[in-house]
């Protein structure tokens, strides 16, 4: 057995480092973050998404305050807005959008004004003068006020309530009342009555750091400006607006408020330009299944609280998790994948000590489906591959993981590889390479697929039995897989360079990519040569399910299906079926280095329908039958050999071995040496059940019998008589509870860990 050594510090390796920029362009492709369409549409940039969500579900309080934070004075807003939000809203295209300017009033009306804490409020020093009333100067005090200038109005309007009415008098005296109440409520001072001459505000202003104005007032400091649509006069420094509309004079206000903080920091105010206002969003929601519908009627006083909840809860929520509805590995960590793709890059780039997102970059099947999902093509393989390259080349990748698998393509590569000519052929114009998943659970499908591939089809078929390299590909051990590679290679020129005829979508892609291989499926060549005269198909309805490494790869997919109609079969497309498939757990080692989740994937494959499941990916046939789910790899039904049910890893092991003996025996009459024991090891259900979750296989435990045969160490346990010993072989120390019988040993358990067991000298 070759066992991997663990990479120490001191060996240089290359890195595969992704850059920033190309992390920064990978996370733009993710739409998840962007805003909705309504949202983008407001110029004042309100969470009108999460302002109807509160107002759905009854909480007018939540919801009144997300529309403060835009405005100081909301009745007024709302009662004045053009809602260009409505004209954008997504349900638009499918009936009546949601009437979001009817939803805002109520909601102003209904919902209890939130109170602000004075804990962290600390006034400025530097002191605002406002001259003159209307929309502007209302809305510009109350900006002023929320940024804690200490602002005092001068106004030629006798109290509060006037004030109100010369900005907004059209309002219901009960919605002008409010907001009497929360201009009361502000920290502002007013100087009401009084006469705003020029000598008058020329005094004043000497009070002022920052000098504010209706427009009437700004055009009597400065006749000769035409244009106060804002009017900047640095040297003064006087901040002026409009008072056109309602929506001019609250987004004016809300930019000569920024101006204000630059003006008394004696920066450039023109900096202020263009920093608020709509936005385009490249937000994607899908809208199969929502169906259109008419807006509750509204009267000449607006909803009422319970028509607002009612229509409010007509906003879809728009928003895009497309590849997190299908993909089990985003769904699981709530994350979309731009904000996951972020923290994996931190990971392998910034963070020196603990890898907290090693696990998640490890747990990704890096199988594709989200790149075929997302409307923009988003890869997290991408970036869990590449991750996990950089963690592997920089010695902060753990080897175990991945080990086990690692250890099983080097058994496939070296114990259980075989590469030979068919008989009578000097080369061959072909090599079956079924893969190492089809030699491990059915190797007998893999002897029948072999032999009528040799006798029908011309030019001489060679024969592979290998890994293809995916195993370490996926663990991001590169070397490995050039090493892999290499040996293939040399293989396949000893053979005359043939074309592949590949048992596995996954080797057929890996294969293509790795050593620019002529690759093709068997299912290609079976079409060409028709069928094995044992092919039968299930007589009740199947269900596809199409394996990964064949994303993509339309014409793979339709020649399985031919190929099953022709057997007779009733096939079944399912939901998330052909490229949007998703991975059985095998794919990128999830199985090995996190089985929950590659659980948790089995079961969405399977969650889409009850029939028999057929694929034409060993590894989800294996996956599949070991939930309990009936399933067929297509060559079985092609070949009528069915796999063995369920085979623990140690029989996996065995069926290579045995396939590759029998075929050297009966093809090429090479007697293989088997190696014998003088005496048995048996297991106890228990323990081969438990070996197999754990990864620990039968020629493991043999190897530490084996030494205790030698050093006779064992401990003794008094109330089972049972023995107990160890060994550690590579990175693992393995132990072994066993009894002694009369032909050698019976295991009842098995348990390994990576601890090094020292033994003191003396003692």
């Amino acid at each position: 057995m070759t066992y991997i050594q663990e990479r120490g510090s001191t060996h240089v390796y290359h890195v595969n480092r992704m850059s920033k920029e190309e992390m920064d362009h990978m996370i733009s492709l993710c739409v998840h973050e962007q805003p909705a369409y309504c949202v983008a549409a407001c110029p004042f940039k309100m969470d009108t998404k999460e302002m109807l969500y509160y107002a759905a579900k009854g909480n007018f309080k939540k919801a009144l305050a997300i529309y403060e934070k835009i405005t100081p004075f909301p009745m007024i807003l709302c009662d004045g807005c053009t809602a260009p939000c409505e004209d954008n809203c997504k349900l638009c295209e499918l009936g009546d959008g949601v009437s979001i300017r009817e939803v805002e009033r109520a909601i102003v009306r209904y919902g209890e004004p939130g109170r602000r804490s004075s804990v962290f409020r600390m006034r400025k020093k530097k002191r605002a003068a406002i001259f003159g009333s209307g929309l502007f100067p209302l809305f510009l005090a109350g900006e002023l006020e929320k940024k804690m200038y200490p602002t005092t109005i001068y106004c030629k309007e006798e109290d509060y309530e006037s004030y109100i009415a010369a900005a907004a008098g059209h309002l219901l005296e009960s919605d002008r009342s409010n907001e009497v109440k929360r201009l009361k409520s502000m920290d502002l001072s007013f100087e009401f009555g009084c006469s705003l001459n020029l000598s008058f505000i020329r005094e004043k202003m000497e009070l002022a750091d920052v000098v504010c104005a209706s427009e009437e007032v700004a055009k009597m400091l400065a006749p000769e400006e035409a244009d106060v649509e804002i009017m900047l006069r640095e040297q003064a420094k006087i901040v002026s607006g409009p008072a056109e509309s309602v929506m001019d004079a609250a987004f004016a206000a809300k930019r000569a408020a920024l101006t204000v903080d630059l003006l008394v920091q004696n920066l450039s105010p023109h900096s202020n330009r263009g920093s608020e206002g709509a936005v385009t969003t490249k937000l994607y929601t899908n809208m199969e299944g929502i169906h259109g519908s008419n807006k509750i009627f509204c009267g000449q006083n607006g909803y009422s609280k319970e028509e607002a909840v009612e229509e409010a809860k007509r906003c879809i929520q728009c928003h895009c998790d497309e590849c997190m509805k299908g993909c089990v590995y985003l769904s699981e960590y709530q994350k979309h994948p731009g904000l996951l793709a972020r923290e994996i890059y931190n990971n392998t780039q910034i963070i020196m000590g603990d890898h907290p997102m090693n696990k998640p970059m490890n747990a990704c099947a890096l199988c594709g489906q989200c790149t075929v999902i997302c409307p923009n093509g988003f890869d997290m393989s991408q970036v869990c591959k590449s991750a996990r390259e950089n963690m592997v080349s920089t010695d902060k990748m753990p080897l175990a993981p991945h080990e086990f698998a690692l250890m099983d393509m080097l058994f496939s590569n070296s114990e259980a590889f075989l590469s030979r000519l068919q008989p009578g052929y000097e080369t061959c114009r072909y090599v079956f390479f079924p893969g190492c998943q089809a030699g491990a659970i059915a190797p007998d499908v893999v002897m029948q697929a072999y032999e009528d591939l040799s006798n029908r089809v011309a030019g001489g078929v060679a024969l592979m039995l290998g890994c293809c390299g995916a195993i370490s590909e996926w663990a991001g051990r590169y070397e490995m897989t050039e090493k892999v590679n290499e040996q293939l290679k040399q293989e396949l020129a000893k053979l005359g360079d043939p074309i592949i005829i590949a048992g596995c979508p996954s080797c057929m892609k890996q294969l293509k990519e790795s050593i620019g291989a002529h690759v093709i499926g068997i299912w290609e060549i079976l079409r060409e040569i028709g069928l094995p005269q044992q092919a039968k198909g299930l007589e009740i309805p199947v269900a596809i399910h199409d394996a990964c490494g064949a994303r993509g790869d339309a014409q793979t997919q339709d020649m399985i299906r031919q190929l099953l109609s022709d057997m007779g079969c009733i096939v079944e497309d399912t939901e998330y079926s052909r490229d949007l498939s998703p991975c059985c757990g095998y794919g990128g080692l999830t199985a090995y280095a996190n089985k929950d989740m590659a659980a948790k994937m089995t079961e969405k494959c399977l969650e889409r329908s009850d029939a028999p499941y057929i694929t034409y990916c060993m590894a989800c046939r294996d996956r599949f039958a070991r939930e309990g789910r009936e399933s067929r790899h297509i060559m079985e039904l092609l070949y009528g050999a069915n796999a063995s049910n369920m085979p623990d890893i140690s029989e996996k092991r065995y069926n290579r071995l045995i396939l590759k003996q029998t075929l050297l025996k009966n093809i090429w009459n090479e007697e293989p040496i088997m190696e014998k024991k003088d005496y048995t090891v048996a297991y106890t259900e228990e323990a081969i059940h438990m070996m197999d979750e754990r990864m620990i296989l039968k020629s493991d435990v043999e190897r530490v019998l084996s030494d205790y045969r030698e050093n006779r160490e064992a401990i003794l346990d008094e109330e089972t008589k049972e023995l107990v010993t160890r060994s550690r072989l590579g990175n693992v120390t393995f132990w072994v509870r066993f009894v002694e019988t009369e032909d050698g040993y019976l295991v009842h358990r098995a348990y390994s860990h990576r601890m090094n067991i020292m033994k003191r000298v003396g003692q």
